[in-house]
């Protein structure tokens, strides 16, 4: 029999609890033993819990206790679980996660302290969906050219609503936090943070390359507004926070940000709570994966498979997915200044002649080549809503365009820029 400790034990500790108590039979047919889980640890053992396995609020009794095997970490936060995970791996456990955050600053650190004791975190990116194992395993010949992802399930059903429906913003933040989709401080998904986390991970597998959050691109959603959504639609695009990750040469830039991306595109067309991933790869080409990105019962599965694997193997394969070092190739992290796109920008401006030619000679000076111009009316007279959609620049053409542009006395708000994708 293989024992089972569980570190918080909250709807997805209990999922993973019931789930290994009614599939056992399955499960032990698929790993060729028995998985039990023996103690759990929570925070407020008063709180009713819908589990039958014993808890303590001490995680001491599972880390110090030699017949657990398996720890399995679902806290939440950075650095108490990375104590956690640590003193799990110096008595020779092996470890499952689902936290994207620890994983987003310590997972180096941890592959370094595991070496071959096994660290599963299958759930730590879009829940239910089996990415990790496909860039680990499934993907393995191939170099990895680019991933593209909706890895939050909040950000997409916003956007879904508000391009579908016509909702706005903070109409849809308040449903979605009355449902449960958002915290009551959303920040952490509606700015990006979340989805930058799972990011970090898929791009140490594809690439080997350490960066931390404060060393990407995140931008949220919070300056969509329905002007955007109209642009977008008169112009075949969907709106959506997307992961991307892309490999040029030897550089590779990770971001986060909205996206204008065509109809046409595959990614496009998956709305609501779920999550969807593109990877192209230089031999298979672009797959795709779909499915739900968060709830009990489907990070669950991600994480019962972590389990099952260990159990199968004895030991797992590298926790990022190379036995040898991955520099050959000296890859490094692009600048965010160097990061190159099509942009659409939208301004409120002076509704008076020559606001169109100082807006395009100041793109103009920074190389920037002008796609699509339309100026919108509003309730008030004496103010337009310009949008404009650009050719490709680098970012940091665009960014001192906008700088530009906003000390112009006929600017009336700040510049709005939503990158385009191809």
């Amino acid at each position: 029999m293989v024992k089972i400790g569980i570190i918080g034990v909250g709807t997805v500790g209990a999922s993973v609890a019931n789930i290994l108590e009614s599939n056992a039979d399955l499960i032990t047919a698929r790993a060729g033993k028995e998985i039990k889980v023996v103690k759990g640890v929570v925070n407020n053992l008063a709180k009713k819990r819908d589990v039958s396995i014993p808890l303590s609020d001490n995680a001491d009794d599972i880390l110090n206790d030699p017949e657990i095997d398996i720890v399995i970490e679902l806290m939440g936060g950075v650095e108490e679980p990375y104590a956690v995970v640590k003193a799990a791996l110096y008595n020779k456990k092996s470890v499952v996660t689902a936290n994207k955050a620890l994983l987003a600053y310590h997972r180096y650190d941890l592959q370094a302290i595991a070496k071959d004791i096994p660290i599963g975190y299958e759930a730590s990116v879009a829940g239910g969906i089996p990415i990790i194992n496909a860039l680990k395993v499934g993907l393995s010949a191939n170099e990895i050219l680019e991933i593209k992802g909706i890895m939050n399930g909040t950000c997409n059903y916003m956007l879904t609503k508000m391009m579908n429906e016509g909702v706005d913003y903070a109409e849809i933040l308040q449903e979605a936090q009355d449902l449960g989709y958002a915290e009551s401080d959303p920040t952490f998904d509606v700015g990006g943070f979340d989805a930058a986390h799972k990011l970090l991970i898929l791009a140490s597998i594809a690439y080997g390359i350490d960066a931390k959050p404060e060393d990407i691109l995140i931008e949220g959603i919070e300056s969509i507004n329905q002007e955007d959504i109209a642009f977008a639609k008169e112009f075949g695009y969907a709106i959506k926070l997307l992961a991307i990750a892309k490999k040029s040469g030897s550089n590779i830039s990770l971001r986060v940000h909205p996206v204008l991306i065509k109809n046409d595109k595959m990614i496009a067309k998956i709305d609501g709570v779920m999550n969807g991933i593109s990877v192209v790869g230089d031999k298979v080409g672009e797959t795709l994966y779909y499915g739900p990105g968060a709830g009990g019962d489907a990070t669950a599965s991600a994480v019962i498979s972590d389990i099952i694997e260990i159990v199968r193997a004895g030991q797992s394969s590298p926790m990022l997915g190379f036995k040898k070092p991955f520099n050959s190739e000296n890859l490094t992290l692009a600048a965010k200044d160097d990061i190159e796109s099509e942009y659409y920008l939208r301004m409120s401006v002076a509704d008076e002649p020559g606001v169109l030619a100082k807006v395009a000679t100041i793109l103009g000076e920074n190389n920037i080549s002008i796609d699509t111009f339309l100026q919108r009316s509003t309730a008030d007279c004496s103010v337009a809503t310009l949008l404009c959609a650009t050719h490709r620049t680098k970012e940091k053409n665009i960014l001192s365009a906008i700088a530009t542009i906003e000390k112009l006395d006929i600017i009336k708000t700040n510049v709005t820029m939503v990158r385009i994708e191809g």
